[in-house]
């Protein structure tokens, strides 16, 4: 028995539209054939069900949006939607009836060629056809069924109509090898049947003879209404307008009334008639936004009319008739009005507005000669920016009024408006240039809850005869009357927690002792001196820009930080601040030596962390003893001269631009680096810090007496530190025993005593000698046993002889790296150095100009085994490293003969045993004409500038970097020495004469290895 499993494409003409179609999978048992009648009529039973179920469906223009115009064009006939979509579901169904008719014939012809191959037939089988057609109309999964055969029970979802489709599985009594076959192996015996190609999956199905069974599992092809309700709650209403037009289903989900209580048209353009559908489609819409759109009073007063439910409604630029304030008094729900941008009237009549359950009114930038409003429900009130010169109130229970900006209005407008409020609570009347003191008076006597006083811009009032208790919050901008003697009737307010004075051009002192006091603001007051205030839970001040502000004092338990920064003339402060952690006082250039007091211990800071001090160039004599200061600055104080600090928690400090610094002590601190190095007028040091790892005295030319106890510091650089003597040297070693790092250079006064101490130092393994003036090395040979790198650059002092315990007693067995340069050594003694040190991996003999030849071509008698072992190196395998066992070998790895003039000849022959060689710079070796290196390791040969340079011979498997820059070498030459060097990459020939750029090509063949070749006028 076979079973052909295939999907099969829904009919029509519209096949294409991947909307429209779907795969429809048909289980065809071979031996009995069985098709259900009314498969189409219930089809088209359910479409046309559906139909009758859609309705209308709006969307709106965007303005301005472009292609989406045509998208999002408002569609307001209903009806005339749905015969549209029913004609197309019906032409569907005639299409469908056509074309399933012919695909069940071929059904039938598959299944007896099916049998007939077989040779025998199935007894009770059944033939279950599972159809799910999206027919050629617009496709909605609400539309869409399922018609399964041998099934009169379909499980379907009673509330939102959707269908199932179901897993199931094919299971007889008598089970017998069963074979699935593609659609194409039909296709293949028939040729007359003309079939979509599919592939379907399954293999070693369970059969049997008598029953089919469905599975019970279900897979749910869509989302469910419920689903596609909370996700569309995400979406706004343009986008709801573009899922509609997915399918029935999304339309109507989309449609649903909960998304549409709030109809905005925000600079959107709709008509008349588009917006009374709209209302009439949802007539429980709470909330509207026309702002913007053409015709704003037809529009609003359809609104009013329409929606009984409406509380929120928003409009503005465009003009407004008096009919409009008439209409919404019959809008009951109606609690909140936002007009903005608009005229009222035709601008020359009063506008009332009266409204029994009405709670917020923004009037804001309108044009209109008097209003009158009456809202015994309305608490919140805005007139900011409109052109009103009179406006009366009768709402008893209004608590905020904004008429901020409105320059029509008088002050007795003003007086009379807001005393008719006794509940007011909060009052913004900034740009009112007309108010005076009699008038916030009358409001304090009137208002007694007022608590919030925006009276910025206003130059006329002074409050110097106002009392306001109960105010929390004023702001004063820009208030030329402010002056001192109005801070008097400030200080009344004792419920004060926030003051702003900025620009109060005439204000020269403030005195303020409020219990409540949180913030003040202080900015760009010119003529500001003195700032006194007192409060337990101030936790901010912002002063800046106040020139002349010359003492400031504070008494807070709350505030943490504080920034005075660039007050040029503040030469007193006073703090009593018991939770004060931060201070920045940058570029405070009046500070005086008195600051340190207030932040030393006892000084009112005493939980201080961070102070700043940066640029306050009055500071001289500096001292601090603080047990709670982390971090301290004082960079750009070039005034300070001495500097005392005792703070043993210090970890963070910086010093930077404070060159006159003649003394400093550290003792105790927490610092665990140091840099004096920018002090070069520094004397006198001491420095006591129990964690410091590293101290940096570099540039202390005049250092002569210092005390350095720091038992964990590890590195010290005393660089050019040039009265440093040998009692200092002995004693920093002595209080500092774990030092491995030690650079003396350009320090004359160091002689052996000092060097002799350096035996209290066990770990010391670098030291730096350079520039000075030793004669003989033998204190370091004696007290440095585990000096592993020595800086002798410049001695010129030292002979050959003061080098001889080197390579001949055996001193400093552990040294690795040896520095010469620049020296006065000769021939001899660098060849004896060479021969003789080769536990070196590091010599550096730059500048030596008595070094005139390099020639290590020594042992010829053991060259021909050498050369036998080189023979059987394999340079093809790079990752191998040739590392041999004998200890005569070298162990030199890096080798710098830079600058050696005299320099003329450099043999390296295999005899020399330089099997760990990896670097050799021979660089500005201007007489250099010879080179002959044989080094199975080398990977760096840098011969630059050798001007001299002829004869090149190289037989370096692993070179990688050849640099012949500037080398008047000729090209056969460099052709044949690169022939040997099978890995090398990097070749340089810029600006050799004798190289031409278009000959490259020859010295890659000479050298495969290539892969970047530098010449002078071009680099590949």
């Amino acid at each position: 028995m076979k079973i052909w499993c295939f999907p099969f494409p829904c009919f029509g003409e519209r096949e294409e539209d991947s909307r429209a179609s779907s795969n429809l999978y048909y289980c065809v048992d071979k031996g009995k054939e069985r098709m259900w009648e009314g498969v189409l009529g219930n089809e088209s039973e359910e479409m046309e069900n559906d139909d009758s179920e859609l309705g209308f469906w709006p969307t709106f223009h965007n303005v301005g949006a472009g292609s989406d115009v045509e998208e999002l064009g408002l569609q307001v006939s209903g009806e005339r939607a749905d015969r549209m979509e029913q004609d197309e579901i019906f032409n569907g169904n005639e299409e469908f009836n056509e074309a399933s008719e012919h695909f069940l014939r071929l059904i039938r012809d598959a299944g007896e060629r099916c049998a007939a191959t077989r040779g025998s037939g199935s007894q009770g089988g059944n033939v279950d056809v599972n159809l799910n057609l999206g027919l050629g109309g617009e496709p909605s999964s609400s539309s869409s069924s399922i018609v399964t055969a041998g099934r009169e029970n379909c499980d379907r979802d009673t509330q939102n109509k959707r269908p199932k489709v179901h897993s199931f599985s094919l299971d007889w009594g008598s089970s017998f090898e069963s074979e699935i076959h593609y659609l194409g192996s039909l296709h293949e015996e028939d040729d007359d049947v003309d079939l979509p190609e599919s592939s379907v999956a399954g293999d070693n199905a369970r059969i049997n003879d008598d029953t089919f069974k469905m599975d019970d599992s279900e897979v749910r092809m869509d989302l469910t209404d419920d689903l596609l309700h909370m996700v569309f709650s995400f979406l706004g209403h343009i986008d709801l307008c573009r899922a509609a037009r997915v399918c029935r289903q999304w339309r109507d989900a989309s449609s649903h009334e909960d998304f549409w209580r709030y109809f905005n048209f925000e600079n959107r353009c709709i008509s008349v008639q588009q917006f009374e559908d709209m209302c009439r489609r949802y007539p429980n819409a709470t909330a509207v936004n026309v702002y913007g759109s053409p015709a704003i009073h037809h529009l609003v007063m359809k609104a009013v009319a329409s929606l009984r439910n409406l509380e929120v409604l928003t409009l503005g630029k465009g003009q407004l008739g008096e009919t409009f304030f008439q209409a919404i008094t019959d809008c009951h729900m109606l609690k909140s009005l936002t007009i903005n941008d608009a005229t009222l009237g035709n601008g020359i009549q009063e506008i009332p507005i009266y409204h029994d359950r009405l709670h917020d009114l923004q009037i804001v930038k309108c044009r209109v000669l008097r209003v009158s409003i009456r809202c015994p429900q309305l608490e919140t009130l805005s007139l900011k920016r409109s052109s009103m010169p009179h406006a009366v109130l009768n709402c008893p229970l209004l608590r905020e009024l904004d008429i901020a900006s409105c320059h029509k209005l008088s002050d007795a407008a003003i007086r009379s408006a807001a005393t008719s409020c006794p509940l007011l609570e909060s009052l913004d009347m900034s740009n009112c240039s007309c108010v005076s003191d009699e008038t916030l008076r009358e409001i304090a006597m009137a208002c007694g809850n007022l608590h919030i006083l925006d009276a910025s811009y206003c130059p006329n009032i002074s409050l110097e005869s106002v009392r306001l208790p109960m105010l929390t919050v004023l702001k004063l901008h820009s208030c030329e009357g402010i002056t001192s003697a109005s801070m008097a009737a400030i200080a009344f307010s004792y419920m004060l927690e926030v003051l702003e004075l900025d620009n109060c051009s005439l204000l020269t002192s403030v005195s303020l002792d409020l219990p409540r006091l949180k913030n003040i603001r202080l900015v760009h007051c010119r003529k500001f001196v003195d700032l006194t205030l007192r409060s337990s839970v101030l936790s901010s001040i912002t002063v800046s820009n106040c020139p002349s502000l010359q003492r400031i004092s504070i008494t807070s338990n709350a505030l943490k930080k504080l920034v005075l920064q660039k007050q040029e003339s503040l030469t007193t402060l006073a703090l009593q601040c018991q939770c004060l952690l931060e201070v920045d006082l940058t570029e405070c250039e009046s500070l005086t030596n008195s600051i340190c007091e207030v932040f030393s211990s006892g000084g009112g800071c005493p939980v201080l962390r961070s102070l700043v001090l940066d640029s306050c160039e009055s500071l001289t004599e500096v001292s601090f003893h603080s047990s709670s200061l982390v971090s301290l600055s004082l960079g750009g104080c070039r005034a300070i001269t001495s500097l005392e600090l005792k703070c043993p928690y210090l970890e963070h400090f910086s010093l930077d631009g404070c060159d006159h610094l003649e003394r400093a002590s550290f003792s105790p601190v927490g610092l665990r680096s140091l840099n004096l190095g920018i002090c070069p007028k520094l004397n006198v040091l001491h420095i006591e810090a129990p964690l410091m790892a590293s101290l940096e005295l570099k540039g202390c030319g005049v250092l002569s007496e210092a005390f350095i106890y720091c038992p964990l510091l590890t590195s010290l650089d005393a660089s050019f530190c040039s009265q440093l003597k040998d009692d200092c040297l002995s004693a920093t070693a002595s209080s500092c025993p774990l030092i491995e790092s030690l650079v003396l250079m350009s320090c004359p006064s160091v002689g052996p005593d000092g060097l002799s101490s350096l035996s209290c130092l066990a770990n010391l393994t670098y030291l730096d000698l350079s520039y000075t003036f030793l004669v003989n090395l033998q204190p370091v040979y004696d007290s440095c046993l585990h000096l592993k790198v020595l800086k002798l650059q410049a001695c010129k002092y030292l002979s050959g002889l003061s080098l001889e315990p080197l390579y001949k007693g055996g001193a400093l067995p552990a040294l690795c790296e040896l520095d010469l340069s620049y020296g006065t050594l000769c021939q001899s003694a660098i060849e004896e150095l060479l021969a003789g040190c080769t536990h070196l991996t590091h010599i550096s003999l730059n500048g030596c100009v008595n070094m005139h030849d390099l020639d290590w071509e020594f042992h010829r008698d053991k060259l021909s085994e050498i050369s036998t072992f080189y023979e059987s190196f394999d340079s093809s395998t790079p990752d191998h490293v040739l590392v041999p066992k004998d200890p005569s070998d070298r162990l030199l790895q890096n080798l710098n003969c830079v600058g050696c003039p005299n320099i003329k000849k450099v043999v390296i022959p295999p005899t020399a045993r330089c099997f760990h060689l990896l670097s050799l710079n021979l660089s500005l070796s201007s007489n250099l004409k010879e080179v002959d290196i044989s080094c199975c390791n080398l990977l760096f040969l840098n011969l630059s500038n050798c001007n001299s340079l002829e004869i090149l011979k190289l037989d370096c498997p692993r070179l990688t970097s050849l640099f012949l820059q500037s080398c008047n070498i000729d090209e056969e030459a460099v052709e044949a020495a690169i022939t040997q060097c099978h890995m090398l990459e990097t070749l340089d020939v810029r600006f050799c004469p004798k190289i031409s750029p278009y000959s490259m090509s020859t010295l890659r063949t000479a050298c495969p290895s290539l892969k970047r070749i530098f010449s002078s006028l071009a680099s590949t």
